[in-house]
């Protein structure tokens, strides 16, 4: 099947077309569809070709767009922080919900995606990290990095909570949103496994337990 290109320049040889921002352009493309195989395969197991076959781009066409594999892989990492940033920004900064009901929505509205998915997709900064072994050594600062960001955030929330009185102040919410996504993962990674929400279930229900003095 032949690609979609963006705007009516002839298909040519040589430099890819200049916007490649736009969303069906190859580039973004390849980008989207390399998240989406990533929450579900390994990097490692995941060749360029089948990225390429997905995104209906031509075969030959991926080092237009990206200097190596590893590079590919580096931008998936910051297309999927950039998204997941704006997700959490969405239900965390929501001012219409009291703190700890902006943490449930985040849960139930993951749980809803990987059910839609039938628990065969996770999260793909989640599942790097678990390849690190085999992975280029350039990923283990960015996943970092991606994870602070998003306790930092979490962190936010959950401050914002001890204020309105729903969760006792002498915590420590940096402290309490490291243990989140350590325990958040670790449930996504077991609900992938049984391809059930379970662990999500369990996770989430022990959490907010805990945080509010009920255990």
């Amino acid at each position: 099947m032949k690609a979609i290109l963006p705007s009516t320049e002839p298909r040519r040889r040589g430099r890819p077309p200049k916007d490649q921002t736009r969303p069906n352009a190859p580039r973004a493309r390849l980008l989207r569809t390399g998240v989406a195989i990533l929450t579900e395969k390994g990097f490692s197991a995941v060749g360029v070709e089948e990225i390429l076959e997905a995104a209906e781009i031509p075969k030959g066409s991926f080092y237009h767009y990206f200097d190596s594999k590893e590079a590919f892989g580096l931008e998936l990492i910051d297309a999927y922080a950039d998204y997941f940033a704006r997700k959490l920004d969405r239900w965390f900064d929501n001012t219409d919900r009291a703190p700890l009901d902006r943490l449930r929505d985040f849960i139930a509205d993951a749980r809803s995606g990987m059910a839609r998915y039938g628990y065969r997709r996770g999260c793909l900064v989640g599942n790097l990290g678990q390849e690190m072994g085999v992975l280029p050594e350039p990923f283990r600062k960015r996943l970092a990095a991606v994870f602070r960001d998003w306790e930092v955030r979490t962190s936010r929330c959950l401050r914002l909570a001890q204020e309105a009185g729903q969760i006792p102040t002498g915590i420590d919410c940096e402290c309490l949103a490291q243990f989140f996504w350590t325990g958040w993962e670790g449930a996504v990674l077991r609900a992938k496994l049984e391809r059930r929400p379970d662990a999500l279930d369990v996770f989430a229900e022990g959490f907010l337990a805990m945080i509010q003095g009920e255990t």
